[in-house]
């Protein structure tokens, strides 16, 4: 394969890395009667997908700016893909955490004995193309495209277990993603078009004062941030909560892979390609965007303590941390901005941890309200204290990544003199030990009210009939220990490890990706 690849020009790789997705999307459509064959044909595609993009890597770090293009329509107007700094990370991200999300899946699906298994592979691969082509996308016209593809595609996810409540779940989930980005985004790119004559990503902004100043740039701004719906800023959050109704491994595609970030990416790309952050910083009419993503920030938090159930709470949660990156991007300080890019893969990897380790008590205990998990920490030590450290990640502690990619949007902050941005961004942090430690202290402090074993499992995620467990042993539980300490499968605890690890190397490698993407900054 390697040598294969070798023969292959930057653009050809950029094409064959949505392809692959597509490819093994219909692969394992074909191999459905099959499972075993079905699910190592997900998890080989996403090995193969990871392996494409890392060819990519040393191209961009080296300054090329691979660029093909896919459909001409008119003058300024294409459908082409270039890879730049800030889509290299998301690309990557994306390909690396699709494989793990696939071997968590493979446990959490059979262990929890999912139906319709083949529909969500088939879905979920093609999302992650949707991702690969969001990443990649030369101008707004490529990234809309794609994004629209990943909205609709990442439906039937939602939706997964057809009760009354994932259809009307997802219904809410593809309305508002929908109308924001037709009514709102879309707009925003027929004004630019009108204003510019191209929607193409430039260097230092598309956009200039020629074009357009003074409040009209708060207001094309406004239909950007609020029409990419995925970055969930309020008031256009409402889909991120409703989605919680899909499986476990659906909730980490949209808050860690692929969907939420596809939103937050975005935002950071039209600040960065669009308006330029000379711009943003410049213009007085950004402030009440800026205070929009401050509120979001803050307000998400409070709800998020109020949430019993844990993925409820999480999603909340990531409400909060999506406004981080909205608001790093809207300080458009080159500091805070970078920031708000490291937020993203450092948020990747705490999201995808805490909802990895939610379901991994759902497949065990068959719990999903915080208030039912009093002593379950000390049945399941290791999922728990993976739930601890990537908690110390979202907060901001160290040694996790969290805390650098937080430092660096409140350093941007304050080189700004924006000072109650950075009153927001600390308030947020004990907020997020407010709403995420107690469910560490529940799981190690409190007392059970009743033992965990002999719970029935009425609040069944999927309400499905007790089946046996599965016979092989990767997808049984491990019990270990004189004190019956009982963890979920291999293939879901496996990935829970992974993902933590990745929460603590950022700590001490995440300057790497600094420096990389430090000429999109201005560095």
């Amino acid at each position: 394969m390697s040598g294969l690849l070798s023969q292959l020009s930057p653009a050809e790789l950029m094409e064959l890395a949505i392809a692959l997705p597509v490819a093994g999307a219909f692969l394992v459509l074909a191999l459905g009667r099959w499972p075993n064959a079905r699910d190592g044909a997900s998890l080989l595609t996403g090995f193969c997908l990871f392996y494409v993009v890392c060819q990519l890597y040393p191209v961009v770090a080296a300054g090329g700016r691979p660029d093909v293009e896919l459909l001409d329509m008119v003058p300024g107007l294409s459908v082409h893909l270039t890879l730049e700094p800030l889509g290299m990370i998301f690309a990557g991200i994306a390909s690396f955490l699709w494989i793990v999300t696939t071997l968590y899946a493979i446990g959490y699906m059979r262990g929890h004995h999912e139906q319709n298994q083949t529909r969500f592979y088939f879905f979920f691969a093609i999302a992650i193309g949707s991702a690969m082509g969001v990443a990649m996308s030369g101008n707004m016209l490529t990234l809309f495209v794609f994004y629209e593809i990943l909205s609709i595609s990442t439906y039937p996810l939602v939706a997964h277990h057809g009760t009354e409540e994932a259809k009307r779940s997802a219904r809410v989930y593809l309305g508002v993603l929908l109308s924001t980005s037709i009514s709102l985004l879309l707009f925003g790119m027929v004004w630019t078009y009108v204003l510019a004559g191209t929607l193409d990503f430039v260097e230092g902004g598309l956009l200039t004062r020629d074009h357009i100043q003074g409040p009209m740039v708060g207001v094309l701004l406004a239909l950007y941030v609020f029409g990419i719906g995925k970055a969930a800023v309020m008031p256009f959050h409402r889909w991120l909560p409703a989605a919680m109704v899909a499986p476990t491994p659906v909730s980490a595609l949209l808050h860690a892979v692929a969907v939420v970030k596809a939103g937050v990416f975005s935002v950071v790309k039209v600040a960065v390609y669009v308006f330029g952050l000379d711009m943003l910083s410049f213009e007085p009419s950004t402030d009440l965007l800026r205070y929009a993503a401050g509120f979001t920030v803050i307000a998400a938090s409070v709800v998020a303590m109020r949430q019993d159930n844990l993925k409820r709470r999480l999603a909340y949660s990531t409400v909060s941390q999506l406004s981080y990156v909205v608001l790093g991007a809207l300080l458009a300080t080159n500091t805070a901005a970078l920031g708000s890019a490291l937020h993203i893969v450092t948020h990747a990897f705490g999201k995808i941890t805490l909802f990895f380790c939610a379901g991994a008590i759902i497949v065990f205990a068959h719990k999903t309200e915080i208030s039912d998990l009093k002593g379950l920490g000390r049945k399941m030590p290791v999922t728990f204290f993976c739930f601890f450290l990537a908690s110390m990640s979202l907060i901001g502690l160290p040694p996790m990544g969290g805390m650098w990619s937080k430092w660096f949007i409140a350093l941007g902050a304050a080189e700004g003199e924006m000072l109650v941005f950075v009153a927001i961004l600390m308030i947020s942090s004990l907020l997020n030990v407010a709403y995420l430690m107690p469910v560490v202290l529940y799981g190690f402090f409190a007392r059970p009210a009743v033992h965990v074993d002999q719970r029935d499992n009425d609040d069944h995620e999927d309400h499905a009939a007790h089946h046996a467990p599965p016979d092989h042993p990767l997808l049984r539980h491990l019990t270990f220990g004189r004190d019956g300490v009982t963890e979920a499968p291999v293939m879901c605890l496996l990935p829970i490890a992974l993902t933590t690890a990745g929460c603590i190397l950022l700590f001490f490698y995440l300057d790497a990706i600094r420096l990389f993407l430090l000429p999109v900054f201005g560095g």
